[in-house]
C-alpha cells in the first residue's frame, strides 16, 4: 500500500495539498461507504435477508419489482431454494421484509461504485493527481468490483443446498471488504501533509493483521451463528477451556465449522489482542511517550477494550441486532485507526 504517489512531503500552505484536498476528502468519503456498506450487510445477515435475491442482475437489479406480478415473481423463486421451502411460513409482505434489505445492500454496492468512478474522472482531468496515483485507485476501484463478484459468489452458495449462505464465502467477502476499507484510508492519510518522522515499527502491523483475523474469525463467527450459544463469560459452556472443541474429524475443520471451536478461537483472538496493545502502551512509554503521531496508540487502546466490552454485552444479551452491528462497525473502525497511526508514522519517499 506504500504508493509512491502519495510519499509527497508537502506543507498546509502549498499547492499541491490545496489540490490534494478535495481527493483526500473524496476517499474518506469512500471509506465510509464501506463502512456503511459492511453495516447493512451485516443487518441483512442477521435478519437472513441475504438469499431473498436469487438472480444477480448487475443494471436490470438495480429497479425494485413495481408491481404486484413483479413481487409475485421475486417470491416465487425465492420459494425455490432451500431456505425458501424451510421458510413456508411467509407471506408475501414477509417477504418484503427481508426482500428489501438485501436490495438495499446491492443498491449502496452500485451507489459506491459510481461514487468512485466519477470524481475518480473529474479529479484526473483537473489534474489533482498523476497517473502514478492513478493506477493504484483504479486497482482500488477493480478491488470494489471484485466484491461485487465475492457477493453473488457468496450468495449462490445458498441457493442450491445450504438454507443460508456458506461461512467460507461469508468471511471472504467480508476480509475482501476489510482489506478495500484499509486501502482507503492508507491512501487518504497518506497524502495528508507529511508529519515529523517518527517510526511505530513493526509491531503495530502486527496488531493490524491480528484485527484483520479476528474480523475474518467473526465472520466464521457470524456464518454459523456461533454466538448465539455458549452466551456466558468469562466461562464458556462451564470452563476456561470447554470440551468439545475437536468433534470433527479432521481436526482443522473444527476451526471453520464447529460452532463450539469458532467461537473460542474468537474470544482467544480477543484476549491476545488485549495483551498485545498492553505490551504496546508499555514499549511506546518507554520509546518517548505519546505526544505526536503517537497519541494515536492510547486512543486505539480504550476503543479495544470498548470493543470487548460490546462483544462480550452482545454475546450476554444473544446478538441483538443493534449491539452485534456496533461491534462490527467498530472493528472496521479500529482497523482504520490503526492504519491512520501506521500511514502517520511510516517514512515518506522523496
Amino acid at each position: 500500500m506504500a504508493l509512491s504517489a502519495t510519499e509527497q512531503s508537502v506543507t498546509p500552505s502549498t499547492p499541491a495539498t490545496d489540490r490534494l484536498r478535495p481527493v483526500r476528502i473524496w476517499l474518506y468519503g469512500m471509506a465510509l461507504l464501506v463502512l456503511i456498506m459492511v453495516v447493512v450487510g451485516g443487518a441483512t445477515r442477521l435478519t437472513e435477508s441475504g438469499l431473498s435475491i436469487t438472480s444477480w442482475k448487475p443494471i436490470s437489479g438495480a429497479v425494485p419489482p413495481l408491481s404486484d406480478a413483479d413481487w409475485q415473481a421475486e417470491f416465487e423463486a425465492y420459494k425455490q431454494i432451500p431456505q425458501g421451502v424451510q421458510n413456508s411460513w411467509m407471506g408475501i409482505e414477509d417477504f418484503k421484509s427481508i426482500f428489501w434489505w438485501e436490495w438495499a445492500h446491492r443498491f449502496l454496492g452500485r451507489v459506491i461504485g459510481f461514487a468512485f468512478a466519477i470524481p475518480f474522472v473529474v479529479f484526473l482531468f483537473q489534474r489533482r493527481f498523476n497517473w502514478n496515483l492513478a493506477a493504484p485507485l483504479a486497482g482500488l476501484f477493480v478491488l470494489g468490483g471484485f466484491q461485487g463478484f465475492l457477493g453473488w459468489w457468496m450468495v449462490s452458495s445458498g441457493l442450491s443446498e445450504l438454507t443460508s449462505v456458506s461461512q467460507y464465502r461469508l468471511a471472504a467477502h467480508l476480509g475482501a471488504a476489510s482489506l478495500l476499507f484499509i486501502a482507503l484510508v492508507w491512501v487518504a492519510r497518506r497524502l495528508e501533509p507529511a508529519k515529523p518522522a517518527s517510526s511505530a515499527g513493526w509491531p503495530v502491523w502486527g496488531l493490524l493483521v491480528l484485527i484483520l483475523i479476528q474480523i475474518v474469525a467473526g465472520a466464521f463467527v457470524a456464518g454459523l451463528d456461533a454466538g448465539m450459544g455458549y452466551n456466558t463469560w468469562p466461562l464458556m459452556d462451564g470452563a476456561l477451556i470447554p470440551h468439545g472443541l475437536d468433534t470433527i474429524d479432521p481436526f482443522w475443520k473444527n476451526l471453520f465449522e464447529n460452532t463450539l471451536t469458532v467461537q473460542f478461537i474468537h474470544r482467544m483472538i480477543a484476549y491476545a489482542v488485549v495483551l498485545y496493545v498492553g505490551w504496546l502502551l508499555w514499549r511506546q512509554s518507554k520509546r518517548g511517550g505519546f505526544g505526536g503521531v503517537h497519541g494515536w496508540l492510547p486512543r486505539i487502546s480504550l476503543l479495544i477494550l470498548l470493543q470487548v466490552g460490546l462483544g462480550i454485552a452482545t454475546l450476554l444479551s444473544m446478538v441483538p441486532i443493534s449491539l452485534a452491528l456496533g461491534h462490527q462497525a467498530l472493528a472496521f473502525m479500529l482497523a482504520g485507526l490503526v492504519t491512520a497511526y501506521l500511514a502517520d508514522t511510516t517514512a515518506r519517499r522523496a
